[in-house]
């Protein structure tokens, strides 16, 4: 068995601290890929994966990315969902890693709606 370091130590903490974090609402940021299985024939989970590196880059602690299934609107899938808190929830359409990476960099963080992509503004 390897010996922990202090730095291992600093890993395992600030790990244990992320998944904490969002054990206890302390997010801020909710983003939903909609994984029905039309979506994921469309590429949601590209969309996914992109999403998760874009995360992952960002080290932000407060964003928690959840899956859900189909919401019936085939046609526009894959679908993804920002939820910021104190704004209205946005739904984009026809996602791909490209665009996925845009809305991430530009509305999770910077708060700049992406029009081009959006399908509906939820109230």
């Amino acid at each position: 068995m390897a010996k922990l370091t202090i730095e291992g130590l600093k890993k395992i903490r600030a790990n244990a601290k992320k998944a904490t974090v969002l054990r206890e609402g302390g997010e801020t940021v909710k983003i939903t890929v909609h994984m029905g299985t039309c979506g994921i024939a469309a590429g949601a989970r590209e969309v996914m994966d992109s999403l998760l590196e874009e995360l992952a880059e960002s080290d932000r602690q407060d964003i928690r990315i959840v899956t859900s299934g189909c919401m019936g609107m085939c046609s526009s899938e894959p679908n993804v969902t920002v939820e910021i808190q104190d704004h209205d929830p946005v739904m984009y359409e026809d996602m791909d890693r490209n665009k996925m990476r845009q809305v991430f960099k530009r509305h999770v963080l910077l708060g700049e709606v992406q029009s081009d992509f959006a399908l509906a503004r939820i109230k």
